[in-house]
């Protein structure tokens, strides 16, 4: 269909530790859970109050998955950019069809790139490339851009 866009863009933190599943294709998948918030002041009680949404994310990039296995943990911040894409299969226990919406991360157009904060180190964004997340890591990049050129 000409003229349609599936793209999510979410910031959150991790409700767990990545599950890392191998595929029938011998190829690996990572499953995070993401928590989103939102908090407002309450306009008749003057109270706070917040409001979490959790979301399934599938990543499928071979070199990503490796890199979200290895960096990230409970409680990092990320940012992704994937699709949606709904799913469904059948309950053993009842025989029902069953569906399950998650973000996927696969391909050109998907990114992770995790946030300072948390339990988050350095930078993953778009397909596995590795990119610095706070200053330190910057003025590295830029001590290290101060050599001399070899010609």
């Amino acid at each position: 269909m000409a003229g349609s866009l599936n793209k999510v863009l979410l910031i959150g933190r991790l409700g767990a530790d990545p599950e890392i599943k191998q595929m029938v294709n011998g190829k690996s998948v990572a499953r995070l859970s993401l928590a989103t918030s939102q908090s407002w002041k309450d306009k008749n009680s003057g109270e706070k109050k917040e409001k979490t949404e959790w979301h399934r994310i599938v990543v499928f990039n071979e070199g990503l998955v490796n890199v979200v296995q290895q960096y990230l943990k409970k409680g990092a911040q990320i940012y992704v950019e994937g699709q949606l894409t709904t799913r469904k299969w059948k309950d053993e226990q009842s025989g029902q069809d069953k569906y399950s919406t998650e973000i996927v991360i696969q391909g050109y157009n998907s990114s992770l790139t995790m946030l300072g904060g948390g339990n988050s180190g350095g930078g993953i964004a778009n397909d596995n490339t590795q990119s610095p997340s706070n200053n330190d890591d910057m003025s590295q990049i830029s001590n290290d851009m101060d050599d001399e050129i070899p010609f």
